[in-house]
């Protein structure tokens, strides 16, 4: 009798066992991030180290287009989170901007927002380019199709009255843009990424003779009054080699998901990136990584939180 009770038990037991087993399966968590020269791609190899717990959440890094190209995979099921520039998360949101047309990501949410992003024009010394206006019939690369930059490179020369026709325009990655300037080929490339960028800063490094452009004036300010997501920003001297301050503009970096992404999944993700020892190494491991702080991580939010993500905050006095 007792061997038929505890057979029982066992089995109970072991039923379970196997019913809980698969919410307790190992998760993949893979992070959108942009061109392997910016800054998206380094940060989001911290992070994914910082929150993976194995056995439980393995995180990883995907280099992809940026923004635009992440917020895409995020809907469409092949990222379960991505950066974004918070301009291109608003109009996915919104279904404005460049995603004027299409379906709202209306189940995109906001896990925090990461740091300032500065926008960046570099042009080749010699080329006669001390402004935006001046880009006007030059050889130019506006970044990727799918990059946050190009939305923002066309607003800014629109704002200057200019399209991409008004250009000798080519579509590529910064880093691959900075070696075509090395050989003669190109006057100037944009990119949109927090200071210091790495493609940027080896290019000027090399003796290339290359110079940082102010993006600023009356144009500017216009701009701004419209597109609020623009904020002013100044690179300081110092930040790349040899070069002085230049007055600019930047969005925010923002990291998102999909509300469909489970909330304890999110929570859990979210307090380990704001405890203290990923802090402290997020710090000391990228220029950037001392703005991600919790601080930081509620401000600008155009988009709705993740309910994961609004519950830690909530615990914090962050939000109400």
């Amino acid at each position: 009798m007792f061997l038929k009770s505890l057979v029982k038990v066992l089995g109970a037991t072991a039923l379970v066992a196997a019913v809980a087993a698969p919410a307790q399966a190992q998760q993949f968590f893979r992070i959108g991030t942009g061109g392997t020269a910016g800054t998206y791609y380094p940060v989001g190899g911290m992070i994914a180290n910082l929150v993976t717990q194995p056995g439980k959440l393995i995180a990883s890094a995907v280099a992809s287009n940026g923004s635009v190209a992440n917020v895409n995979g995020i809907m469409g099921g092949s990222l379960e989170s991505g950066f974004s520039q918070s301009d291109v998360a608003y109009w996915a949101y919104t279904g404005t901007g460049t995603f004027a047309g299409k379906p709202k990501a209306a189940d995109l949410r906001l896990i925090a927002t990461l740091y300032p992003e500065s926008i960046h024009l570099v042009a080749r010394k010699g080329s006669g380019i001390k402004s935006v206006a001046d880009l006007r019939g030059k050889r130019v690369s506006m970044d990727e199709p799918g990059s946050g930059t190009l939305v923002d490179v066309r607003l800014i020369m629109g704002a200057y009255g200019m399209t991409d026709k008004d250009v000798k325009a080519e579509y590529m990655k910064p880093n691959q843009a900075g070696e075509k300037m090395k050989d003669g080929g190109l006057d100037a490339f944009f990119i949109v990424a927090g200071a210091p960028v790495a493609a940027v800063a080896e290019l000027v490094s090399s003796g290339a003779g290359v110079e940082l452009v102010s993006i600023a004036g009356p144009e500017i300010d216009k701009l701004r009054a419209s597109q609020r997501f623009f904020t002013p920003d100044v690179i300081p001297a110092g930040t790349y080699q040899g070069v002085g301050e230049v007055k600019t503009i930047a969005v925010n970096a923002q990291w998102v998901t999909s509300a469909k992404q489970p909330e304890a999944v999110v929570y859990e993700i979210v307090k380990a990136v704001y405890s203290d020892a990923a802090q402290k190494a997020l710090a000391a491991g990228h220029s950037k990584g001392k703005l991600i702080t919790l601080s930081n991580a509620v401000v600008g939010a155009g988009i709705p939180f993740h309910p994961g993500a609004e519950k830690f905050y909530k615990e914090k006095g962050l939000l109400k």
